[in-house]
């Protein structure tokens, strides 16, 4: 059946997926089969949402800043999953339409989780020694008048100027630019405890003038979970100019032969076209004289960043100043052969460059010109920086990530750039399926706050009981299944006489012993649980994750499609 999925149903992917194809204006009738079940090529019984999050590792660096491993309360592994089953399945049908003879496509709530984790698991596993230093601390912001606010800077004198004139001590303010700038490849940010003390001593109105004085962005949290309205996760454009006719080359997969130039930085654009080279596409990155200076941040897999790497593995590179005329000689001289092009440079850049699409499409007639960016054009022409942090904190999603009883503070960990990078090239598919069919290119937006949107909310913050966070054992920690969350008093049975009327006895015996030693007692009263990952280098160890992971110099999740 097109769009099924197992009798394991993972029914939000499903949800996802159907509504991203709807999009990409995938006929009904020919749209190929795509299934999503919730363990893929892991071996584990996994079968909801929570139970993906602990085996996989997201509670464990979602809760880093923590220091626990902590559940989001969205489906985020369930909707990153139907974002690659739409790709799947656009992906089978560019296939077709270029002579493979693909039928339908598999992924996984698993896949699509270890997916997002990959640049931490890159970083784990790097061969350079030692693992990062990972102490807790979080980022978030409450003025003396009860303001809770999230602000970015990526200019380390900016950041000194902002604190200065809160009256920071200047000790501090050196301090706390490591953690703060490394705090989303780490999932954590242990500040000095002066700075919360300087901004709790000033009210709103002192931190937004200080933050306009520094040139930082300073944007409130809402509270409200559920997404903007209207906010599609990409849109398209089609450019007037027909594509040049060109011979159709000998596939093997979706889309071999195709090129595309990429000119993008961080997260978001490096893992759009990750995605479409493990798609088939030879993707060419220009970087600056010197090479992108993230491939030097340690750890280090060989002679380049793991994280860098995990993104960035096996695409070719221009070095190319793009501030000079020759250099943009040299990018058009790429376009000419390329069949996309992919930046997330930020807003007006590209014009200032003269690399436009009006620029570069005149240079390649039929290209798929694909922008993505942090805000789109959703907050005007002048908008905050659009970092995954700033983008969690306005879109909702923050509060949407933590229940009713906590403070709304977006995650530390890189949730809508990962979105955001599977988003804008399920855009770019979309528009070379439409090319195929029509002959003309076009362009594609999309943004931080437009992936934001594509994971599924409640109206209201969700309420949790303490059986909805991992119960801490002797030796780890276990997730309970739906079962066991909506029993408080079977699962008190378990740990003996007089428990049942108190949970918090109940959880304080779970204490007592081992992970090994409640798991199967759970089983057999009925119940499930997942040990909880507290520890990505345990992932490629366990004989359950043989299939889904590989390693070279660091480990790196497999191709998260099957194509039948």
């Amino acid at each position: 059946m097109t769009g099924s999925v197992p009798h394991n149903e993972a029914a939000v992917a499903g949800r996802v997926a159907a509504r991203a194809l709807d999009l990409a204006d995938a006929p009904r009738a020919g749209r190929p089969p795509y299934e999503i079940d919730w363990a893929g090529p892991v071996d584990l019984p996994l079968a909801e949402e929570r139970a993906v999050q602990a085996a996989c590792g997201l509670m464990h660096v979602h809760g880093r800043a923590a220091g626990r491993p902590t559940p989001l309360a969205v489906d985020y592994a369930s909707a990153v999953a139907g974002v690659l089953a739409a790709q799947g399945a656009l992906a089978v049908l560019i296939a077709r339409a270029r002579g493979l003879a693909l039928h339908g496509v598999r992924t996984s709530v698993a896949q699509a989780a270890l997916l997002t984790v990959a640049q931490y698991l890159a970083a784990a596993t790097a061969d350079d020694g030692s693992p990062e230093p990972l102490e807790p601390g979080d980022c978030s912001w409450t003025t003396s008048d009860g303001v809770l606010f999230e602000f970015e800077t990526l200019d380390p004198h900016r950041w000194q100027d902002f604190w200065r004139l809160l009256g920071a001590p200047s000790a501090d303010i050196s301090r706390g630019w490591l953690p703060f700038q490394q705090r989303f490849a780490t999932a954590t940010c242990p500040l000095p405890l002066a700075l919360h003390e300087a901004v709790a001593q000033a009210s709103f109105r002192t931190v937004r003038q200080a933050a306009g004085r520094a040139g930082i962005s300073v944007v409130t949290v809402r509270e409200d979970p559920f997404p903007p309205m209207g906010i599609r996760p990409w849109t398209r454009a089609p450019f007037p100019e027909r594509a040049a006719g060109r011979v159709r080359p000998a596939v093997e997969r979706p889309l071999d032969g195709l090129r595309v130039v990429e000119s993008t930085r961080r997260v978001q654009g490096p893992l759009a076209g990750h995605v479409l080279r493990l798609l088939g596409a030879q993707v060419m990155r220009v970087e600056p004289p010197g090479g992108d200076p993230m491939r030097g941040i340690p750890p280090m897999a060989g002679t380049c960043s793991a994280r860098f790497s995990a993104l960035n593995a096996d695409k070719t590179v221009a070095e190319i100043d793009l501030t000079t005329d020759a250099g943009r000689r040299e990018v058009h001289d790429l376009v000419a052969r390329a069949d996309v092009f992919l930046h997330n440079w930020a807003p007006g850049k590209a014009a200032q460059l003269r690399l436009d699409a009006d620029d570069l499409r005149r240079t390649r007639p039929g290209l798929v010109y694909a922008w993505a960016s942090g805000w789109g054009d959703a907050l005007g022409p002048r908008p905050p920086v659009g970092t995954d942090y700033l983008v969690q904190a306005r879109s909702g999603l923050a509060a949407a990530l933590r229940p009713a009883d906590e403070l709304p503070v977006p995650s530390l960990m890189t949730l809508t750039d990962v979105l955001g990078g599977l988003v804008s090239a399920q855009g770019v598919l979309a528009a070379l399926l439409t090319r195929i069919h029509t002959g003309y290119g076009g362009r594609v937006d999309s943004s931080l706050l437009s992936a934001a949107a594509v994971i599924p909310r409640r109206r209201r913050r969700v309420e949790w009981t303490p059986l909805d966070h991992p119960l801490r054992t002797a030796d780890g920690y276990l997730a309970l299944g739906p079962g066991a969350r909506a029993r408080p008093e079977r699962v008190a049975r378990l740990t003996g006489p007089g428990a049942s009327a108190d949970l918090a006895t109940t959880l304080l015996r779970f204490r007592l012993r081992p992970t090994g030693h409640w798991s199967p007692l759970l089983r057999e009263a009925g119940l499930t649980a997942t040990p909880v990952c507290t520890d990505l280098r345990d992932l490629p160890r366990a004989p359950a994750f043989r299939r889904a992971l590989a390693r070279a110099e660091h480990v790196f999740p497999r191709t998260p499609w099957e194509f039948t």
